[in-house]
């Protein structure tokens, strides 16, 4: 990461194309939507999708998109928040930019006034349960779409971040 650390841009048509180029290594690409599907969902879920290029320097590193006040089950029963989607560039994982992600997305979450933060993830081989986990998210027993749902109270806080 550059001395002046990574930061979120919106998505605007000066950044478009830099989004777009988000690719994930090719053994993981089973386990996350591309960056398209992701604003395409952006687009039809106004309000509630919150899509963001996360850039070190001038450099795209990844993508994530938050939902904000996803109505669950289609009801009104269950409204929740926290990260839709995580795209960090092949070239540039390992390197501190998934955890930033998550930590700003909790960070908007604290602001909010939310207090559980939910996650899914594609389990199994070249998945991202073991990062999931290690920043403190745990399944909750559901399943959503074949993928595992996980929650981070964050009165607890993630895991030596703030």
């Amino acid at each position: 990461m550059t001395p002046t650390g990574p930061r979120l841009e919106e998505i605007t048509p000066a950044h478009l194309d830099a989004a777009l180029a988000v690719r994930v290594r090719p053994d993981q690409e089973h386990a996350v939507a591309p960056v398209v599907k992701s604003l395409a969902e952006a687009y039809v879920h106004p309000g509630i999708a919150w899509p963001r290029l996360i850039v070190d320097g001038d450099r795209p590193v990844g993508f994530l998109m938050a939902c904000l006040g996803i109505d669950w089950y289609g009801d009104g029963s269950d409204i929740r928040s926290g990260l839709w989607r995580l795209n960090i560039a092949a070239g540039e994982q390992g390197k501190g930019y998934g955890r930033f992600a998550v930590e700003s997305v909790a960070a908007l979450l604290r602001r909010r006034g939310t207090e559980r933060f939910h996650v899914t993830w594609h389990p199994g081989p070249n998945g991202p349960e073991g990062f999931y986990l290690g920043l403190g998210f745990r399944p909750d027993g559901e399943n959503s779409g074949g993928q595992t749902v996980g929650v981070l109270e964050l009165a607890r806080g993630l895991p030596d971040g703030p």
